[in-house]
């Protein structure tokens, strides 16, 4: 992709980036689930990646994406890859028209090997209070907004992807390009985010690695110590 064209990632987003460090091997509470294993964003396969992002964010075709400079870019031309979500179909549509693509996230070649990018798979969740007066009405209101009915709504007035298989297996909403990606996403090249407790410790700190890298104060002499660094703070409660 850098070799034909100009390719925008949102590097100082905790959200993305871990997605090249996923792909060499590390880990966040093992499967996700097992808090007591930590992160595992410290060792020789972390440096390693913490060096080719160094000489990613140097080259020139490589931008990083932040207040919607890729959005802009993709407007006036200036960019011709974006790294994002359904939330952006929309937009993108509207900028491209019949030159839009999508796809899920490709690899990359580190040390001669190519390593598959991988994107966190989020969820979402309705719940009840279970202190409301009105129990029922809550309760149907909450398996309504849960239904097919709703998720076809949401999809049709908002672009809003449904989970429900019988609807992502609808003619209409299969061909949709966009559902094709991101299920390929989820299916592929993804992993689920982590909802244990200590995750809340891992955002800030990858967060300033790439701020870090971009600022050019992590450099490929420091990678290691930077990426220890980093690694100490996201198994850390900061006390």
């Amino acid at each position: 992709m850098l070799e034909k064209g100009v390719v925008s990632f949102p590097f100082v987003n905790s959200w993305y980036l871990p997605a090249f460090y996923f792909g060499n091997g590390c880990t966040l509470f093992g499967d996700g689930t097992q808090e007591e294993l930590g992160a595992d964003f410290g060792g020789e396969n972390a440096v390693e990646v913490t060096e080719y992002l160094v000489d990613l964010a140097s080259n020139p075709n490589f931008k990083i994406d932040q207040d919607g400079s890729g959005l802009a870019g993709l407007r006036d031309g200036s960019i011709n890859a974006i790294f994002s979500g359904s939330w952006d179909a929309a937009a993108v549509q509207e900028i491209l028209g019949d030159d839009m693509g999508v796809a899920a996230l490709p690899t990359y070649t580190l040390n001669g090997e190519e390593k598959q990018m991988y994107a966190y798979a989020g969820s979402k969740a309705i719940g009840v209070n279970t202190a409301t007066k009105y129990m029922k009405a809550s309760v149907e209101l909450a398996m309504y907004l849960g239904s097919a009915e709703a998720q076809r709504l949401h999809y049709e007035l908002r672009n809003v992807i449904p989970c429900n298989t019988e609807l992502n297996s609808a003619p209409e909403i299969a061909a949709d390009p966009v559902v094709q990606a991101q299920n390929d996403t989820f299916d592929r090249t993804s992993i689920l985010q982590p909802f244990v407790a200590a995750m809340n410790n891992c955002w800030t700190p990858v967060e300033n690695m790439g701020k870090a890298i971009r600022n050019g104060s992590v450099t490929k002499e420091n990678a290691a110590e930077q990426t220890k660094a980093m690694n100490d703070a996201m198994n850390s409660d900061g006390i």
